[in-house]
């Protein structure tokens, strides 16, 4: 049986961003019929197995997200194994991915590693390599441009993927 290809959204967090990047991710896989698997993780530990952010969550409903079911937990070095792409939200988060990625080389060695790290918006035609700006002290604009950047962002990787998986 063929692996499934999986994705890895990732913030500092996993309250705000890669939560609403996980679910605005999988809509627009579900609905270019990509058999991809979405999944979202924070390189920080500080709010482990809690409920996105309720300003997301809020935001988020009134665009048809649904991010109640998902939990927060920390970025791993076992998610260089299992994931294809682990994307960050921002140039700081991409630091720190790359540092958990030595240390997965470091455990499993370099041959073990599946993901490749990207941007989230390393495609993304309105917001060319641009960082996601974390809204978690700001107010409600901040988390109408997460949804907006992550819409754009998403639909740009999704054509990135069908070319790459041939659908």
């Amino acid at each position: 049986m063929e692996t499934q290809y999986k994705v890895l959204c990732v913030c500092l967090g996993n309250i705000c961003r890669s939560p609403t990047a996980e679910v605005v991710f999988r809509h627009y896989c579900d609905a270019h019929q990509l058999s991809v698997i979405v999944d979202s993780a924070g390189t920080s530990n500080y709010h482990p197995n809690k409920a996105p952010d309720q300003r997301s969550q809020l935001h988020a409903k009134k665009r048809g997200y649904d991010l109640s079911s998902l939990r927060a937990r920390q970025l791993s070095t076992q998610d260089f194994l299992e994931f294809d792409l682990i994307l960050a939200m921002d140039h700081q988060n991409f630091e720190d991915i790359h540092e958990v990625l030595q240390r997965a080389v470091s455990q499993f060695g370099a041959h073990q590693i599946r993901a490749k790290v990207a941007l989230m918006s390393e495609h993304d035609p309105e917001y060319p390599q641009q960082a996601l700006p974390d809204p978690y002290y700001g107010g409600a604009d901040g988390f109408e441009r997460v949804l907006n950047q992550c819409e754009s962002s998403s639909l740009a990787w999704v054509n990135i993927l069908k070319k790459q998986l041939n659908v």
